[in-house]
This record gives structure tokens, C-alpha cells and sequence, in this order.
């Protein structure tokens, strides 16, 4: 699983607008929100870590690895 950290993220509606976006580009990732740390897991065998920065921080979010 590759773990990011997100900022900006504070609500249900910041977890299923990040949650989408990934699984837009690949239906089968696993997306795990934690909201109090920050931090977004993605396991995806069809994403590349910057792909899914890229996916996330077109939601409007700050994203980098953690």
C-alpha cells in the first residue's frame, strides 16, 4: 500500500471526493481516508504513485508521499 499525505482533507465528502478520483482510474484500488492523520493508503496495481498525487491533487488537495 502506498501511504500519502494529504492536506486540506476535514470531512466525509473530502474522503469520497479523494476516494472517486482514484477509483475512476482504476475500480479495483483500495483507498484508506484517515482523516486526523492526514494520510491517504492507495493499493492499486494500475497506479503509479504520481499518478495518484496527480489524481488527488486535481480534487484541489496538497499531496506528497508520506
Amino acid at each position: 500500500m502506498q501511504v500519502f499525505s494529504v492536506e486540506g482533507m476535514t470531512c466525509g465528502h473530502c474522503v469520497r471526493s479523494v476516494t472517486q478520483a482514484v477509483q475512476d482510474k482504476d475500480p479495483a484500488a483500495s483507498v484508506r481516508v484517515d482523516l486526523a492523520a492526514k494520510e491517504v493508503g492507495v493499493e492499486s496495481s494500475l497506479l503509479s504513485p504520481a499518478e495518484v498525487i496527480n489524481l488527488i491533487s486535481e480534487e484541489g488537495y496538497s499531496v506528497k508521499l508520506a
